[in-house]
């Protein structure tokens, strides 16, 4: 059975773009993320040590974003995928990555997907 956590809206500042100047100065990126896992045992139990915790999620998001420079979104989504896939009860995770302030009138977003 496969289960998913979802957290969604996490705005977090880095310096990313294939554009030297994008990466000069820390820009806004909203991201989501969806980790798929099995939730059985967090179902029965009501422990948090049987789920992961949000907090911990958003913390690692966030520090991938603020401390790593890549050229790529796609690069950027593929470092935060297999950061989060460490934990070995998460089988597969999505990660969008918008980029607002780049396009007069757009926001550009890019989607990855690893699995273990």
């Amino acid at each position: 059975m496969s289960d998913r956590i979802v957290v969604r809206g996490i705005r977090a500042y880095g310096r990313h773009g294939a554009l030297a100047g994008e990466r000069e100065m820390a820009q806004p990126f909203d991201l989501d993320v969806e980790i798929d896992l099995d939730l059985t045992e967090a179902r029965k139990s009501d422990a948090l040590a049987d789920t992961l915790d949000y907090a911990k999620v958003h913390e690692r998001v966030v520090a991938i974003v603020r401390d790593r420079s890549f050229g790529l979104l796609e690069r950027l989504g593929e470092e935060i995928a297999r950061a989060l896939l460490d934990d070995p009860r998460v089988c597969r995770v999505g990660v969008t990555i918008a980029k607002p302030n780049l396009l007069s009138g757009a926001t550009p977003s890019v989607s990855v997907w690893s699995e273990r």
